[in-house]
């Protein structure tokens, strides 16, 4: 078998075992005439320079690491190359994997370790997992939005809720076999079969469950308190059509998935332009909330963002290349109180922040 050298992410002893199945049994290398640039979730990519040198390790891989690292790479839009690189034994000629790097910049091991260590093994082990079950190239089409539901573990692993009520059950107190997924594409399903410890002692019947699983999104309605009004959207939902409703398009507050590399915050701001073109001032939380735990993943981090709305603020906008359509409306605070009264709004984020601003709607003009 040819000897592969490996860098940057795939020397990350985690990220090596989801790969290649096992933590590889690598000495030193160095490869010369290459300089590593980028550095997204996936780490940086190889990118020739003369001068430059990447340190590395080489390994000797059996068939089934190489054919799992050939995989992965695939699926990364690359593939394995032929380099020379230098060891203690002297200069060797065999592999190594190249890709497009999945971000810009220059490659800083400790921010890659902070930022997106946790969601690249699990996206790694993903990814893998697929090899007899799918080509490279529709895992390779999928990779945009696994990666926003790790980063969505990541940041759920990271957050610590009040606990002054519950009764203090962790996960650790849920025996779950490792998930089926029989459906992965912009979304996906899982399903596990698991037992939970109950509230009078012991663990429950073993039961099937499946959800939908998701990322995490943000949602804001803008609001000009000087004017005291808001801005909503309508736009098509496949959801309602789901259910049969004859009126499909939904009244909403501003909404978008967090897309990985930023915050909730940044995602409330940057969906506001997208959306209607408003340059939100300020954004005021008003819950973090699973809007359905029952079967699904999602996650809401639900804001009112104040703004300047004159006469003309509301437009026609969206995302063209994700085929969005969508109308801003402006509403007076007293028009969307009766919208909620008339049941002609139907969506839950907008109704909780339209009754959050209700009761905080003075607190808000006042600080104008």
């Amino acid at each position: 078998m040819p000897q592969v050298f490996l860098f940057a992410v795939l020397c990350h002893p985690m990220l090596a075992r989801a790969v290649l199945g096992a933590v590889p049994q690598g000495t030193p290398a160095r490869l010369a005439g290459h300089l590593l640039c980028g550095g997204g979730w996936a780490g940086p990519g190889l990118e020739p320079s003369p001068g430059g040198e990447v340190t590395g390790s080489a390994i000797e891989p059996d068939p089934e690491a190489l054919a799992r690292l050939e995989f992965f790479t695939a699926a990364l839009g690359g593939g394995l190359e032929e380099v020379e690189f230098a060891t203690g034994h002297g200069v060797v000629r065999g592999l190594t994997p190249v890709w497009n790097a999945t971000g810009p910049g220059i490659w800083d091991p400790e921010r890659w370790q902070a930022q997106w260590a946790e969601a690249a093994v699990c996206m790694a082990a993903e990814i893998v997992g697929y090899r007899d079950e799918m080509p490279a190239c529709q895992v390779q089409a999928a990779l945009q939005m696994m990666l926003v539901r790790w980063t969505s573990l990541a940041r759920a692993r990271a957050e610590e809720t009040p606990m002054q009520v519950r009764q203090g059950f962790t996960d650790a107190d849920v025996d779950a076999s490792a998930p089926r997924r029989p459906y992965r594409r912009f979304f996906a399903m899982e399903e596990h079969d698991l037992r939970f410890r109950t509230f009078g002692g012991g663990m429950s019947p073993q039961v099937e469950r499946a959800g939908f699983v998701s990322g995490d999104a943000s949602t804001v309605l803008p609001y000009d308190p000087v004017r005291d009004r808001v801005l909503v959207i309508e736009q098509f939902r496949y959801g309602p059509l789901l259910r049969g409703d004859r009126r499909p398009w939904s009244l909403e507050a501003i909404a978008g998935r967090v897309d990985p590399g930023e915050t909730p915050e940044d995602c409330a701001m940057r969906e506001a332009l997208e959306e209607t073109g408003i340059d939100l001032q300020r954004l005021v939380s008003v819950g973090n909330y699973y809007p359905s735990p029952g079967a699904v993943s999602e996650y809401l981090f639900s804001y009112v963002g104040l703004a300047d709305l004159p006469d003309g603020a509301a437009s026609i906008g969206g995302v063209q290349s994700e085929a969005e359509d969508i109308r801003g409306i402006l509403l007076g605070f007293d028009e969307l109180m009766h919208m909620l009264k008339t049941g002609e709004a139907q969506n839950g984020p907008l109704i909780l922040s339209a009754l959050w601003l209700a009761a905080n709607r003075e607190m808000l003009r006042g600080g104008a």
